[in-house]
């Protein structure tokens, strides 16, 4: 299915969003509550635009979708191990394993970069703060890794 730019989507786990820009070999820069991210065809589907009123009662009671999801136990989280690679190689990954991670609804996820040296984990963090994501931090049991909330 083709799609342009401005059409409503659904994305499988993520919800109703706008296609923002449709890029090379079926992928799109799909806009979902707030945050971009990159879909193929293949994992949205053409969404119906039945809108609700826009207009909110002051005061109005708000929803249990906007309460924080639980994060998961570290043992249960999926984890990107960066060990052996460049700084180059290790950003290129990171970016495309929190787009997947997003994609399939994952709430939190574990960046294995080391202790020593530090280059990589400086890259990541850096890389970190500039994306649209909830928070990261360091795993309290093990500084070698980073932990990651959407």
């Amino acid at each position: 299915m083709t799609y342009i730019i401005g059409d409503l989507v659904h994305v499988a786990g993520l919800g109703k969003g706008l296609v923002r820009e449709v890029l090379n070999n079926g992928r799109l820069r799909v806009e979902v509550k707030g945050r971009v991210l990159i879909a193929t065809s293949e994992q949205i589907t053409r969404a119906e635009s039945n809108r609700p009123s826009t207009t909110r009662r002051r005061g109005a009671a708000t929803t249990a979708a906007h309460d924080p999801a639980p994060v998961e136990p570290p043992s249960k989280m999926r984890a990107l191990d960066l060990h052996g690679r460049t700084v180059l190689e290790a950003i290129s990954d990171v970016q495309t394993f929190l787009n997947d991670a997003l994609l399939d609804g994952d709430a939190a996820v574990r960046i294995v970069h080391g202790r020593s040296g530090g280059r990589i984990k400086a890259a990541v963090h850096a890389q970190l703060q500039a994306m649209p994501i909830r928070s990261f931090r360091i795993d309290p049991r093990n500084p070698g890794v980073t932990i990651v909330t959407f």
